[in-house]
């Protein structure tokens, strides 16, 4: 039985900037962080006789995300002139794709509410391509009250990847959007830096209440909300918690229903973590759609669409299934490894493949690798550690020249320079232990300590710890596993 009296249903709207250099329909650079209102041009103005030439390569890249979300590529859509009046958006209207949009009917994979069975399936309504509007900017400036806009963003290739409302729960949003996100950085595409602007979230959320808990003995459609300004998956997911405690509670209140009240657009509030009414949601007749007259449609040949698929980078849902399948990692484990992007995976590949033993492998790699690329806030890329010479370092371990704790400072000390594993111990002053030394070693510290001997044979097991952290004093490179299991002979328990 239902804990709640209601469905959740979420629509997610993701607003994502393309990787090009230069704007949609003009040559200004699209790159983030100059000077306000210092990249723009007659075109991204809006200026009389400004006319758009189409970007080929955010037409590629978006091309790239609609058939990797599996979508209907249709070999023809056009532009069209979506108008709204907003003090960011110069000409009064925003080029972008209606009813022929880039692509339509698409898919994505998220794993399930409780993290087991098999994955759901989050439909894609439709993915366009559009030019992004510029930046309102309120009371930012040095304390004073005012409003500032920068058009340094205005004509920047926009994806919009709008989902069919098939998110039942928050948590399942916030899946949506992460899965989204890492195929759309394997794509390359975007960097989907939300703290820039390059990807931004809208949710339309409502509650369908269950006909037990409906006085007309029917299931109720409460009013579909907009969420906007939330700038963070975890915002994401505690705005859509709040919108449904709220979107209840109304409706136990008044009875307001999808066919007695209209949409409504509200605004996230971080600080206080409630939604606030901002406006009326428009409807697509608003927004007075025509076709855009100063472009022409784009015809795509399928041969186009087979090539961008030929070339396809392998989808991140793939990997997770062949490092489970070809290497034998756990869900979780793959899931880790794919999230630290391409180069990671190739990387742990290269180190699987050569140690042959993928598991090992993968631990080192999740422990000890990511922890040295966390604290250096750097990629894979940039380690100065080859994949062999990792491997190399694990050979040793095996062979006994070097514990598992002091591989772990051997590795730090490859990493900060660029050393070899042998070259790193020989600086370290490392060396391997011959076995007849380590037991002549163990044979004179039992000799030497009566006492702890006795204590040992008494059943006092922890005793024994005081010889091996005496051998550790007498030889550093003496391995306290091994001098344990001697010791432990020697005394005969």
């Amino acid at each position: 039985m239902n804990a709640v009296p209601y469905e959740i249903v979420v629509g997610l709207e993701v607003h994502v900037q393309l990787l090009t250099r230069t704007k949609l329909f003009c040559r200004c650079d699209a790159s983030f962080g100059a000077p306000p209102n210092t990249r723009t041009c007659p075109v991204c103005l809006g200026l009389p006789g400004a006319l758009p030439v189409m970007n080929g390569r955010a037409f590629e890249l978006a091309l790239r995300t609609g058939i990797a979300l599996d979508g209907e590529i249709p070999d023809r859509m056009k532009w069209d002139r979506k108008n709204y009046f907003y003090p960011d958006l110069p000409k009064g209207y925003q080029i972008s794709q209606f009813d022929l949009p880039l692509a339509r009917n698409g898919r994505l994979a998220i794993e399930g509410e409780h993290g087991d069975g098999p994955p759901r399936i989050i439909r894609i309504q439709r993915v366009h391509l559009e030019e992004d509007a510029g930046k309102s900017m309120h009371d930012e400036h040095e304390g004073r009250r005012d409003s500032r806009i920068d058009l340094n963003r205005a004509g920047t290739p926009l994806l919009e990847i709008v989902s069919e409302p098939d998110i039942r729960s928050a948590r399942e949003a916030k899946a949506y959007l992460t899965e989204l996100k890492l195929l759309l950085t394997y794509l390359d595409v975007s960097d989907c830096n939300m703290q820039e602007g390059s990807l931004r979230v809208d949710a339309n959320v409502n509650l369908h209440v269950r006909p037990d808990a409906s006085p007309h003995g029917s299931v109720i459609e409460t009013p579909i909300v907009e969420i906007k300004n939330m700038n963070s998956f975890r915002a994401v997911e505690r705005a859509i918690e709040y919108e449904v405690a709220r979107q209840y509670d109304e409706w136990t209140a008044t009875g307001a229903t999808r066919a007695t009240a209209p949409k409504q657009t509200r605004g996230w509030d971080d600080r206080e973590e409630v939604t606030l009414a901002m406006r009326r949601k428009e409807e697509s007749s608003d927004y007075r759609y025509f076709p855009e007259p100063d472009l022409l449609p784009v015809v795509v040949p399928r041969s186009r669409i087979d090539a961008v698929a030929a070339e396809m980078v392998e989808r991140p849902a793939a990997i997770r299934e062949r490092l489970g399948r070809e290497w034998g990692l756990d869900a979780a484990a793959a899931d880790l490894i794919v999230h630290q992007g391409r180069a990671f995976v190739a990387y742990f590949v290269d180190v699987a493949r050569e140690l042959g033993d993928p598991r090992r492998a993968a631990n080192w790699m999740q422990q000890d690798v990511l922890r040295v690329l966390n604290e250096r806030s750097m990629g894979i890329g940039r380690l100065a550690v080859a994949p062999g010479e990792l491997v190399d370092l694990l050979r040793r371990v095996d062979r006994g020249e070097l514990t598992r704790s002091r591989a772990k400072d051997v590795f730090q000390r490859m990493v900060e320079t660029g050393r070899s594993a042998v070259d790193a111990m020989r600086a370290m002053g490392i060396e391997s232990v011959d076995r007849s030394a380590l037991e002549a070693l163990c044979r004179e510290l039992v000799d030497s300590n009566p006492r702890i001997v006795a204590d040992v044979k008494a059943g006092k097991s922890q005793a024994i710890g005081a010889l091996v952290g005496q051998a550790k004093r007498r030889n550093p490179n003496a391995d306290p596993s091994e001098v344990l299991r001697i010791c432990i002979e020697l005394i005969g328990t």
